[in-house]
């Protein structure tokens, strides 16, 4: 892994929270004889109670953490996947809306005003949210933008165990699942070990010319959302390609980077705690696991073509009747959401359905379900 020096310095607090978690991670290899998966480093780095990068209480999303996510850039996102949320509560007869890692709360927020709007509230609004500082941070943001709707909401800790009629909705959750790292050596894939070097951690070495990873809880977790579905819709959103770009032959180094004060690197081995670790998702194997857990695969599309089929172009004249000044900001918002070379093709949403017969309005425009 190549070390990024052009990345802020930590500040004493960070780096003594950071120290906490590696001693934790220290000792977990020293337990398992020398090494662990690279996929329990990430998940002790991203996870570990009361230390990890998405449980502890640093700041993470928006300009002053380390990356803004669609949500973030514009509400017209979220009235977007809102509109696609009415069309299945419709045809349900009501139900409620799951968001799982709901970040600063935004996507909550603006959804639940979209919803309002269309008279088609959900009978709940459920997050399930590991961090309790963006827990607390959803609560805020709510209470900000949609307070009389706040009883509409419930926090949860783990899925319901009454599986619920109506829509789940993950935006970019799928590429914070910890993966597996490997490289190919005289064909075989290699598990990837992380061992003690020094005062940090390094890559146990191995003779190889192409290293990837995959997701190996794809399966369990796929089928944890189909058990927690009892009517609906999954409906996800995220970076990543088919199966067959994601290993292309060039593709060498694989797709793992990091996140930290919004600078991209590709060392996920340094400041454990501090940085956030993704992985760009393999599609078809999301689509695999969906249909092995009995769900139907809905749609597949890119997310410019997503929110195109679900009603951008009318939310920004809408948008732009009620606030003319706003022109410029909203068209570099969409700009932004739509465009190849920003996130319009690079992120894809991917859908499930169970026990819901209509062709969802979100895909009706393009389906790329071919591709996987």
């Amino acid at each position: 892994m190549r070390f990024t020096d052009t990345l802020p310095t930590p500040s004493a607090e960070a780096l003594a929270h950071s120290a906490q978690l590696a001693e934790r991670i220290r000792i977990a290899i020293i337990a398992n004889g020398g090494s662990i998966p690279f996929r329990e480093f990430m998940r002790m780095a991203l996870y570990e109670p009361g230390l990890g990068y998405y449980v502890a209480g640093s700041r993470k999303i928006g300009k002053d953490g380390d990356f803004i996510t669609a949500p973030e850039i514009s509400p017209l996102f979220s009235q977007c996947l809102a509109n696609q949320c009415v069309q299945v509560l419709t045809e349900l007869g009501g139900g409620d809306v799951l968001e799982l890692g709901a970040g600063s709360g935004i996507m909550a927020a603006d959804m639940l005003a979209r919803l309002e709007a269309l008279a088609c509230l959900p009978e709940r609004y459920l997050i399930l949210d590991l961090s309790p500082e963006l827990r607390e941070r959803q609560r805020q943001t709510l209470q900000r933008h949609v307070p009389h709707l706040l009883a509409r909401v419930e926090w949860l800790e783990r899925l319901p165990e009454t599986p619920l009629r109506g829509v789940i909705v993950g935006n970019e959750v799928l590429d914070a699942m910890p993966v597996e790292l490997f490289t190919l050596v005289d064909g075989d894939r290699v598990i990837r070990q992380v061992e003690i070097q020094g005062d940090g951690f390094d890559l146990v070495p191995v003779e190889g010319h192409y290293t990837s990873e995959f997701n190996p809880n794809l399966p369990g977790w796929m089928k944890s959302m189909a058990d927690s579905l009892a009517a609906g819709t999954l409906l996800l959103i995220d970076y990543g390609y088919e199966q067959a770009d994601y290993y292309r032959p060039d593709r060498t180094q694989g797709t793992l980077i990091c996140h930290y004060q919004h600078r991209v690197h590709d060392n996920p081995l340094i400041y454990p705690g501090l940085q956030d670790i993704t992985a760009s998702v393999d599609f078809t194997a999301v689509a695999h696991a969906g249909l092995d857990a009995e769900l139907t695969l809905a749609g597949y599309t890119t997310q410019a073509a997503f929110l195109a089929s679900s009603g951008l172009e009318a939310l920004f004249i809408d948008a732009l009747q009620t606030n003319p000044a706003d022109q410029y900001k909203l068209a570099q918002q969409i700009r932004t959401l739509s465009l190849p070379a920003e996130m319009g093709e690079r992120f894809k949403v991917i859908a499930f359905s169970k026990s819901v017969a209509a062709e969802l309005q979100g895909f009706r425009f393009a389906s790329q379900q071919q591709h996987l």
